[in-house]
This record gives C-alpha cells, sequence and structure tokens, in this order.
C-alpha cells in the first residue's frame, strides 16, 4: 500500500492504544478546544507514515519512540487554531503572542518590518486561502514535531524572506499567490480567472447577470448589521490593518466597544482584555460569510436564479468587488 494512502486505522492495536491516551491527556489539559479523537488519531498517522512509512509498514517500536518525542499539547492546540476554535486562539495569544513580537523585533531591520510581519502571520496561521471549499491554515503543517515556538520562529522567517523579496520586486507571481498578503483577505470572495468567463458568456447574458449581481450585492450589504458594515470599511475603505482596528475596538469611545462587550459578556470572556489580530480576523471571515449567505440568498429567493446562475453571478461579483469597490457603498445608520 502506497504512503500517502495509509491512514491511522494501518497503525497496530498497541498504537493506538498509545495515541488514546495521549488524546486523553490533552483533553483533560484543554477540554474546550473541540478537537475530535478520530482527527487527533489522523493527523499523528499522517506524521507516522510520513516519517516512518516509507519502506512499508513502521516498527511499532518507532512509532512508540516518535509518539514519545510530539509535543502533543502544542499540536492539540495548533489543530484546535486550525478549525478556528475561539478558545485555543485566545490561548494562543495568551501564550505566545509575546514570543511572536520578540522574535519579529529581533529578526526584523525596523520596527514597522515587524509589526508587518505579526500581521502578516496572524493572517497565514488563521488561513485565508480557500482550497475545495476549506480554509487552509498555516497551522494544519505543523506536525508537533519540535516545539511550537521553534516552528512559528521558522514562520516569522520565511514571512520576513517573502516581505524582502516583494520590497525589492523580485517576487515571482507563483510566490505572490503563495503568500497572499493582508489586503487579499477575502475569505468568501476568491480571486478567479477572469478571461475563460469572458469566453463563456456573451455579452448580453454577462450583462443580463451583472445587472443581477449588482443587485443582490446592495441588498447583501444593506442588510448587514452596523458592527459588521464598520469592520468591511475600516479593512477594506480605510485600508486600516488588523492591529490599528483591534486598538480602535479598545478604545472606550468605538462604535464597535459596545458590540464587543455584548459578545465578550456572551462568551465569558473579559472585555476589558487586549484585542488580538486573529479576533479582528474571525470577525472579518464571519463578515465575509454574511455577506455571501445574503448574496446568494437574494439570488435565489428573489431573483429566481439556479445554482449555476449564482455561481456565475459569484464570479462577476468578484470582479467588481475588486475593480468598483463595492465596499465604498457601505453605510450605517
Amino acid at each position: 500500500m502506497p504512503t500517502e494512502a495509509k491512514t491511522s486505522t494501518d497503525l497496530s492495536p498497541e498504537n493506538h492504544e498509545m495515541i488514546d491516551l495521549i488524546y486523553a491527556r490533552c483533553h483533560e489539559n484543554a477540554p474546550n478546544f473541540g478537537v475530535g479523537p478520530d482527527t487527533f488519531k489522523d493527523s499523528l498517522a499522517k506524521t507516522i507514515f510520513k516519517y516512518l512509512g516509507q519502506d512499508g509498514s513502521p516498527d511499532s517500536g518507532d512509532v512508540d519512540s516518535l509518539l514519545s518525542q510530539i509535543q502533543a499539547d502544542d499540536l492539540f492546540m495548533a489543530m484546535a487554531c486550525a478549525n478556528g476554535n475561539e478558545r485555543a486562539w485566545w490561548e494562543f495569544d495568551h501564550q505566545h503572542r509575546g514570543y511572536l513580537e520578540r522574535v519579529a523585533r529581533h529578526l526584523a531591520k525596523t520596527e514597522v518590518d515587524a509589526q508587518e510581519v505579526i500581521d502578516q502571520v496572524y493572517v497565514e496561521l488563521y488561513g485565508t486561502k480557500i482550497v475545495d471549499g476549506e480554509r487552509v491554515s498555516k497551522f494544519s503543517t505543523y506536525s508537533g514535531r519540535g516545539s511550537l515556538r521553534g516552528w512559528l520562529r521558522t514562520v516569522i522567517w520565511h514571512s520576513l524572506v517573502d516581505l524582502h523579496r516583494a520590497s525589492h520586486d523580485e517576487v515571482s507571481l507563483d510566490e505572490m499567490t503563495e503568500n497572499v498578503g493582508e489586503g487579499m483577505a477575502h475569505a468568501s470572495f476568491a480571486e478567479a480567472s477572469l478571461g475563460g468567463e469572458d469566453e463563456m458568456i456573451d455579452h448580453l447574458t454577462r450583462e443580463r447577470y451583472r445587472k443581477a449581481t449588482v443587485s443582490a450585492l446592495e441588498a447583501a450589504f444593506a442588510s448587514l448589521e452596523d458592527h459588521e458594515k464598520l469592520l468591511l470599511m475600516f479593512y477594506h475603505v480605510e485600508n486600516l490593518k488588523l492591529r490599528e482596528i483591534a486598538r480602535l475596538v479598545e478604545n472606550e469611545s468605538s462604535p464597535l466597544r459596545g458590540w464587543f462587550q455584548r459578545k465578550s459578556q456572551t462568551r465569558n470572556d473579559n472585555p476589558a482584555g487586549r484585542i488580538h489580530e486573529s479576533t479582528i480576523m474571525r470577525w472579518l471571515e464571519k463578515s465575509y460569510a454574511r455577506v455571501l449567505q445574503l448574496f446568494r440568498s437574494e439570488l435565489s429567493e428573489k431573483g429566481g436564479l439556479g445554482h449555476d446562475e449564482i455561481d456565475i453571478c459569484l464570479g462577476l461579483a468578484t470582479e467588481d468587488l475588486a475593480g468598483n469597490n463595492f465596499f465604498k457603498n457601505l453605510s450605517t445608520s
């Protein structure tokens, strides 16, 4: 059986027993992270077969040795963060935010570069790319072999290299695609190639769908709550960075402050605590999802369009969001 085809079902009963014990300990330490035993087991199985399964079934003793070296609690947290678990992200911020800042300042040439890298790393860790309908977090590449902080240091270093390349206009198209910056964090409206669709849809049909698209987008934005509109305006119209929005929320006079305090009380969080970039990313993603839901609903229920037609409109919406900047049409009452 090829290595890439193997799963946790190919492990021995002894290996399963050891992984179950590791999971039980991690779950006891962090019961609110929302990581299931099967997901945890599959992650460890992937690591086992990657490093020990090149020549067939790995020796049970070698597997035990590898498992004993896994930074299980770090892996548990990373998996929970990759899944968007709120509690895990707060724990990550609390435990590792200061370390990220120290490393970034140590490696970067300037304070501005350090702050840019911190923003970029948080975007990558939260994940803004959509693959097969799923958000892909950088955390999904952490295997638990080695400490989470050692892995984070490497992530920071690579982000600094990307920043340096971009500042010298040496970044290739492939690199640009692989290292999407903060300004491209459209979690639900990923950029699409326009050429193919231009060739497929004739002018009259295209204009008919464009009219429906514009109307549905305007209706979707108009239906957003005030805090969602503010977030999108801060981020896309005023071009504020994640940390700048976070500082605004912390300000007692911020129009977002009251909304955040109400949300904090429902989660038993401390409303007076520091707001982190990951929190802003989660709010933005929820706003994108809300726009997409309202957009599809408007086209389906009021426009009477089918699934394929809605997909065409979604492609046109991508163009309009990028070109005409519909975010500028946002307003709050």
